[in-house]
């Protein structure tokens, strides 16, 4: 055994706990047996490595080998009737360097029973008109899942009958398998094969769902869906999934959302948008409009010479926040028609209006016979 424990782990005699550590992880990553390489010097390396962070990562069996060397450091850690314990606080410290404490590891901390397995999570579509998505609704829906078997109320035996323990592994639900290694005993745990991990067997398994606590039924569900909610947002109800097997919790119900378009507004973010067309006379001498929101009808106020493009904006007829806390706006962008053709009294209407605006305008139009005589001047 080499002496230097710091040289072993490449570190400074000042060195902190955490490049200590550091420093075994890496060594021990390249060094340990189970990586593979079947080197015996290089396991007993290892041994040396490990021996070297057990004594360099406890504060007073550092200070003993700093003091008085390697010997006095070990005998510090000896165990009942004096025989040293090379690993110190034993494997489980090894294990937690490696992998920072993880529990389940093959060095020990086993999972413990596992009990009901938790039923699946179902997932369905749900299509909703836009006002139902701004305003909230409760639609009822049917869904197929498995469901608790009534017969049995979930337990999979037949009615008049109880679950046994199970036969291989004691009613613990895992079954632990002790192997030998260089390192000594090392116990892995894993379900139990026979009883899935529940630790109970069915001798009598019930007839309606035979042993598995639950049947697929039609389930008809309420949900509330929030206003103000989006197109392909989800939402996740709580328990609403498949039942268990065995009286195991249920799974979780997620609900997809499709929202319909609108045929006049649309939605940006929590504002509500609308390109609203008014004739150019409204858009120039003002108008009071009868508008038909989500709301009900509103008297819109369009000013006189009103251009195009203009937002006016209707604060809180848009869509409702989901905390609930406020709503959007409505905003109506006005585009102002021009129109393709007059008659002959609103032409000469708008040719008087040019003239007494001093705007110059084409001339009035003469005719097929008169636009090609011009051309050949």
């Amino acid at each position: 055994m080499a002496d230097d424990y710091y040289a072993l782990l490449g570190v400074s005699p000042n060195a902190t706990e955490d490049e200590i550590k550091r420093a075994y992880r890496r060594l021990a990553r390249e060094l340990h047996p189970d990586s593979g390489h079947g080197d015996p010097v290089a396991e007993e390396r290892f041994k040396e490595v490990t021996q070297a962070y057990e004594v360099l990562r406890d504060p007073e069996r550092r200070r003993r080998y700093d003091m008085f060397g390697p010997e006095v450091a070990r005998g510090a850690g000896a165990g009942p009737g004096g025989v040293s314990d090379p690993f110190g606080g034993g494997l489980g410290d090894i294990f937690d360097a490696f992998f920072g404490g993880a529990a389940g590891g093959p060095f020990g901390g086993g999972r413990g029973r596992a009990g009901p397995l938790r039923g699946a999570d179902v997932e369905v579509s749900l299509q909703l008109e836009f006002a139902e998505a701004v305003f909230g609704t409760h639609p009822e829906i049917t869904v197929r899942v498995p469901v608790v078997c009534e017969t049995c109320g979930g337990s999979g035996a037949r009615p008049g009958t109880t679950p046994t323990r199970c036969s291989q592994c004691d009613g613990t639900g895992e079954v632990r398998r002790v192997r030998q290694s260089i390192l000594g005993q090392m116990v892995t745990a894993s379900p139990c094969n026979r009883c899935g991990g529940l630790g109970e067997e069915i001798t009598s398994p019930c007839g309606d769902c035979r042993g598995e606590g639950r049947r697929n039924d039609e389930r008809r569900l309420t949900i509330d869906v929030p206003a103000g909610i989006d197109d392909a947002q989800t939402l996740r109800l709580t328990g609403r999934g498949a039942a268990g097997p065995r009286n195991g919790p249920p799974g979780d119900l997620y609900v997809h959302v499709r929202v319909r378009r609108h045929e006049v507004f649309q939605r940006q973010g929590y504002d509500l948008v609308h390109e609203l067309h008014v004739p150019m006379t409204q858009a120039i001498l003002g108008a009071h409009i009868a508008y038909e929101t989500l709301d009900g009808e509103e008297d819109l106020v369009i000013e006189s010479g009103t251009q195009n493009g203009r937002v006016y904006r209707l604060r809180g007829r848009g869509v409702p926040h989901v905390d609930g806390r406020g709503r959007g706006d409505l905003l109506v962008q006005i585009t102002v028609d021009v129109p393709a053709r007059l008659t002959k009294e609103q032409d000469e209407l708008v040719r008087r209006l040019a003239v007494e605006r001093g705007e110059e305008v084409a001339p009035a139009d003469e005719g097929f016979f008169a636009r090609i005589k011009s051309a050949f001047r």
